[in-house]
């Protein structure tokens, strides 16, 4: 038998510190530990690709003759391969169009293979996590399967000494009588001498809980047992006994770890020294899972502890909420990245935990402060308590942490939802308020959205608008900046459509408020009447209001939100979408304007009682008078140039630096009563093949009134190349109409002279000019002038 030292030794100059060193024979040189190989997990957030390099065109554009598949790849895998270096040289003899072409190229290819990669990370995440969680309990199970078959060999190595110490004894039977061994005098070995203070030296720094000293003293422990395994310096019984102490204290210290740092009064520094022990007893996943249970009870008593009125408040609520959740869930990442580092079975374990923390707190907050506001289509509070949330998030992205998603996947559907009953709100608010509108024009009243502090200086800057004007544009400013301020949730592209669904739906307001509007008579008895504008200045108010809108008011707010829905950072499609916005704008507004003039045209050429007005018997009935008539224009003609003088007057007053739009409306107006005679086929039939003839002075009223027209037309300045092209067909076709009836139109039809000095005339007097009593005496009657040869 081998000679046994002493054991254990207090070191007497170090007050307290307890060392534990083995029996002689057992100090031998330890085969050096093995460098771990590399887990065959990664990290967190790391994944392979493979490294896609895009062709930069075929060997003919850039020179040389075709290459095999293997000869282009190969200076790829070249060590020093230097990619500027690379595409340098190949951009050599190429044009700017085409290195233009190939930068566009790599450039979405980068991003096709981010999404890709970020789709792969997604898809195959839960994957990741399950294995890294079977790979950490298939180390626990492997680590105590170790532990038992050490037990089960120390306890067969036991039985088979006995045995042979049995057999022994039968050979010496006899030899010793026992009433000749004096038990008292036998005295206990060194090794039994060591194992008892070991064991009691152990105990005491259990009981003292000086965890660091008592985990060396269980590490000193380990080692000695395999290196005596191969040494054999430690009796069977002795080793069994070693062993099973070593497994009973490690449990107890970890039991006693474990109590320790789940006490609700444990500190986060106690916290710490706790997991760290137990993780170097070899039992991280539970130490892990211990960390995380104590960062999530805190979290737990800190929610409690809010004030219990808290909810009441709000956003301030959301607020305080949402830093305790994000600032517990930094400091659990923290403790875990320090301790545990980034083992991919730990980060997996964190971040699955971070998760579900987060869409915890995430159906909290979607329950108890954003059903009600979003149902109620409150945007505002909706969007700023997740905007809180969102930036208190955001702070976890550092640590490697996304959980944004996580939050949004749940906020998302009541912020949308807060959106749509923004947008139904906007709409009733506006309808109920245009339902009492007078249609005046004013400025935004003071403190409105629309209103700014520069207004108090300069009032005349701001729009002038009708009350539902007002209230329209109020409430879409309020709703782009909201949705602005949630770029992360992607509501630009439904806000857009939205929006303009909520203009057109304006528009069809003002369209209703029209007088004999159809739009108006097919809402009867749906309660969603708008104030009629019986004035023509309330009416033009109408189209003022849509065309402050269009021009003014709406396109900043709405490029906001399509420069936030734009995939392209080009600057010639941001233009280009721009332009999409505002001409989808000014389409509406053209519906407006079309519908004011429709309007208009009808109550010129129809009666009150729905007898037409502009009708071929005014032309046909004047030559069967005996006199020759007084030359002037037709009625319709003259309410024509009064309304439209007088359209232009109220417009010249409303539309303040947009005469182009007046202009426009003026002539639309003239266009739509001239365009209507065009296409009466009633009012032709009877020109041209009624029972009655189109006599000479009807020839004559007829080439007046359209003269008259283009007069008044040009003089006003929306005289369009259309409108003339008209006329000149109308007034073709009613000389055709009088040559059938074998009389030469040009013979009966005096100079175009004459008929601008009656037009001339009818505009002086039907302006209220004074001068137009000389001009009477002066033009004579049409028969003594000369006739016309060709119009």
């Amino acid at each position: 038998m081998h000679h046994i030292a002493p054991p254990v030794m207090r070191d007497r100059h170090k007050k307290d510190k307890i060392h534990i060193s083995g029996p002689t024979g057992l100090r031998h040189k330890s085969k050096a530990k093995s460098k771990h190989s590399p887990s065959p997990v990664s990290s967190l957030g790391r994944t392979g690709s493979k490294n896609v390099v895009p062709s930069l065109g075929d060997a003919t554009e850039l020179g040389g003759s075709e290459p095999t598949l293997s000869e282009k790849l190969k200076v790829f895998k070249a060590s020093g391969f230097d990619p500027e270096e690379f595409l340098t040289s190949k951009c050599r003899n190429m044009s700017e169009k085409e290195v233009k072409n190939v930068c566009l190229y790599l450039v979405d290819l980068k991003k096709a293979s981010a999404e890709e990669m970020r789709k792969s990370v997604y898809a195959n995440y839960p994957s990741f996590i399950r294995t890294s969680r079977e790979i950490c309990d298939l180390e626990g199970q492997l680590l105590d399967l170790r532990n038992l078959l050490s037990s089960r060999a120390v306890l067969v190595n036991g039985l088979t000494d006995g045995i042979r110490i049995d057999s022994f004894s039968s050979h010496q039977k006899g030899s010793v009588k026992v009433e000749d061994v004096n038990l008292d005098d036998l005295e206990p070995t060194n090794q039994e001498k060591w194992l008892a203070e070991f064991m009691e030296a152990l105990e005491v720094l259990l009981a003292e809980r000086r965890i660091d000293e008592a985990l060396d003293a269980l590490e000193e422990g380990e080692k000695i047992a395999e290196e005596d395994n191969k040494y054999q310096s430690l009796t069977s019984n002795a080793m069994l006994q070693l062993q099973n102490n070593i497994i009973e204290q490690r449990q107890k210290l970890a039991d006693s770890l474990v109590e320790s740092a789940s006490h609700p009064s444990a500190t986060r520094v106690e916290l710490r020294a706790s997991v760290q022990a137990l993780k170097r007893l070899g039992d991280g996943s539970r130490a892990h899972s211990l960390l995380l249970r104590s960062h999530h009870r805190k979290l737990q008593h800190y929610v409690r502890d809010l004030h219990p009125a808290a909810p009441s408040l709000g956003v301030i609520y959301i607020t305080a909420l949402s830093q305790i959740t994000f600032s517990a869930l930094a400091q659990a990442a923290s403790d875990s990245l320090s301790i545990f580092g980034d083992e991919p079975c730990y980060t997996s374990e964190l971040v699955t935990w971070a998760a579900n923390q987060t869409e915890s707190f995430a159906l909290l907050v979607k329950k108890h402060f954003l059903a009600s506001p979003a149902s109620s289509g409150s945007l505002r509070i909706v969007s700023e308590c997740v905007q809180v949330c969102l930036g208190h998030c955001s702070v976890l992205e550092d640590r490697g942490m996304a959980l944004s998603p996580v939050l949004l996947k749940i906020c998302n559907p009541c912020v949308e939802q807060a959106f749509v009953a923004s947008i139904k709100r906007i709409e009733q608010s506006t309808a109920a308020v245009a339902a009492s509108d007078d249609w005046s024009l004013n400025y935004p009243p003071i403190g409105s959205r629309s209103f700014s502090a520069s207004s108090l200086t300069s009032v005349v800057s701001q729009p002038k608008l009708s009350s539902s004007g007002h209230r329209f544009n109020s409430m879409t400013q309020e709703i782009c900046e909201d949705v602005g301020s949630l770029e992360n949730l992607h509501l630009a592209n439904q806000a857009l459509e939205s929006l303009f669904q909520l203009f057109n739906t304006y528009i069809n307001m003002l369209i209703n408020a029209l007088p004999n509007s159809t739009e108006t008579e097919n809402l009867e008895g749906t309660g969603r009447l708008v104030q009629i504008a019986e004035t023509e200045e309330q009416q033009v108010a109408l189209l003022a209001n849509s065309v402050v809108l269009a021009d003014e008011l709406l396109p900043p707010a709405l490029s906001k939100l399509s420069s936030l829905s734009q995939t392209d950072d080009g600057s010639r499609r941001g233009s280009d979408r721009q332009r999409e916005l505002k001409k989808r704008l000014q389409r509406l507004v053209d519906q407006l304007r079309d519908s004011f003039c429709r309007q208009h045209a009808l109550d010129l050429i129809f009666n009150e009682d729905g007898s037409v007005r502009l009708c071929a018997d005014m032309y046909l009935s004047m030559d069967g008078r005996a006199e020759e008539p007084n030359w002037f224009p037709s009625p319709i003609y003259q309410d024509l140039f009064g309304k439209l003088t007088r359209v232009a007057n109220i417009a010249s007053d409303v539309f303040v630096g947009k005469d182009r739009f007046a202009t426009i409306l003026l002539m639309r107006l003239t266009e739509t009563v001239i365009l209507w005679l065009s296409n009466e086929q009633a009012f032709w039939d009877e020109i041209e093949g009624g029972q009655k003839s189109l006599g000479p002075y009807g020839l004559q009223q007829f080439y007046l009134d359209m003269q008259f027209v283009i007069l008044f037309a040009s003089r006003g300045r929306y005289l369009s190349r259309n409108l003339h092209q008209v006329i000149k067909n109308i007034i073709g076709r009613a000389i055709e109409a009088v040559a059938a009836t074998k009389i030469d139109p040009y013979s009966v039809l005096p100079e175009d002279e004459w008929f601008a000095d009656v037009a001339q005339l009818a505009i002086k007097m039907l302006s209220g000019d004074d001068g137009y009593q000389n001009e009477m005496e002066d033009i004579g009657s049409p028969t003594g002038a000369q006739s016309i040869e060709s119009y």
